[in-house]
């Protein structure tokens, strides 16, 4: 048997107003995913445990098995892994990124989706100007960058992630010390999303962008602050070969770590704009030499970000011809078992991520299905895996569980 996870990030939402109370999934045409829904099973999942932050690398653990309780540290140090930098134990990663204020307010959290070539100069230019022997920036994908800080300080601090802070007065969002022994390090942070300002608010590439009349990139904005975690192979847990495909560090991180093989789409840009086809070209290719492969797909989740309901809407129908279409034209549905869904809410008029059970669906050729037709958030509440958690997911997807 062969295994493949879509991942539509951040499609999940709540119902709103102007669709007449029904949420994005229900109104969008997804004739592909609602097929696989009316001949598999479905149920609802909790991915971010409670008490805990509604972040992709919590809910995407979840997704695979894993308990974040227990393993999660932080989102910084899965995307610097991904990038090739592997954490010392006195090290700290951080996601840092470049974002766009404006009369003392975030007006971008991604500075207007700046470019990898042009956020790659500005991060090179702030090792120039404030990078020592225990603090490094490193480029990433375009707004999308890690910190690192070596020595004397902890990760015992606060600090916020800017997508869920948009028009907030940063002033009033500065990194917080949660313990004593945090404050140190809050205060160092402070002061270095500071010192950026002056070197980037006047430097040419922001300079040209004004004159374009594109967002400034300047100001970085650090967070999820987290050190080494401890994470057991995914072969090793379930005895099954797996790959990633993801334009998402994060994604890419956790998938190093779990000993994934990580494909690179040309193409693929984390953004409403990826290459769909080549995803499910690439997905297609993989799972004729490896047993299960993972499929994310990050354009949902950043239109939700935007607070475009439109474009939210055209994502998940793109995810649904262009990935999910292909991915079922050219697979054996007697050899597959096939499952989508959200990673977690991300609700468009709130504009940032919210926990709560996200729909799934798994089809098996070896199960019969149940009597759900359409992948929604309500839809599904009826299906026969009904409410579930933890690793209960994965283990329903191999076979090694059965539904309730």
């Amino acid at each position: 048997m062969k295994y493949i996870i879509m991942i539509m990030d951040g499609a999940a939402d709540l119902p709103i107003e102007e669709l007449n109370n029904k949420t994005p999934l229900q109104v969008a045409k997804k004739p592909n995913i609602d097929y696989l829904t009316k001949i598999g099973c479905s149920g609802m999942l909790k991915t971010i445990p409670d008490n805990f932050i509604s972040d992709s690398g919590v809910a995407n653990l979840s997704i695979l098995g894993y308990d974040p309780k227990r393993v999660y540290t932080g989102r910084g140090v899965l995307e610097a892994y991904s990038l090739g930098i592997e954490l010392e134990e006195n090290e700290i990663a951080f996601r840092c990124n470049l974002i766009s204020v404006e009369e003392g307010k975030i007006k971008s959290y991604s500075a207007g989706y700046i470019s990898n070539e042009e956020s790659k100069e500005l991060i090179n230019f702030l090792n120039e100007k404030l990078a020592s022997e225990n603090v490094k920036f490193y480029p990433g994908l375009g707004f999308k960058n890690i910190l690192i800080l070596k020595g004397d300080f902890s990760e015992k601090i606060k600090c916020y992630p800017p997508h869920d802070y948009s028009e907030h007065e940063i002033e009033k969002i500065m990194v917080e010390p949660t313990e004593e022994k945090g404050k140190k390090t809050a205060d160092f942070l402070n002061n270095l999303i500071i010192e950026s300002n002056k070197y980037l608010e006047n430097h040419p590439i922001n300079l040209k962008r004004k004159k374009e009349g594109k967002e400034k990139a300047n100001y970085i904005w650090p967070w999820s602050p987290g050190r080494k975690p401890k994470l057991e192979r995914f072969y090793d847990k379930f005895k099954v070969k797996g790959a990633v495909i993801s334009a998402v560090d994060l994604i890419k991180g956790i998938g190093k770590m779990i000993g994934f093989e990580i494909i690179n789409v040309p193409g693929a840009t984390g953004l409403w704009d990826t290459n769909y086809e080549g995803k499910a070209g690439y997905a297609i290719e993989a799972l004729k030499k490896c047993d299960f492969v993972y499929v994310h797909v990050e354009g949902i989740d950043e239109a939700s970000h935007e607070g475009n309901l439109e474009l939210k809407i055209k994502c998940i129908e793109d995810f649904d011809n262009r990935l999910v279409r292909i991915v079922l034209e050219n697979v054996d549905l007697n050899s597959h078992c096939i499952s989508i869904l959200p990673d977690h809410y991300t609700p468009v008029k709130l504009k940032s991520h919210k926990p709560g059970y996200v729909p799934f669906v798994i089809y098996s050729p070896l199960d019969i299905p149940d009597s759900v037709e359409k992948f929604n958030e309500e839809d599904c509440k009826n299906g026969k895996f009904g409410y579930i958690e933890g690793d209960n997911f994965i283990k329903l997807f191999f076979g090694e569980k059965q539904c309730i």
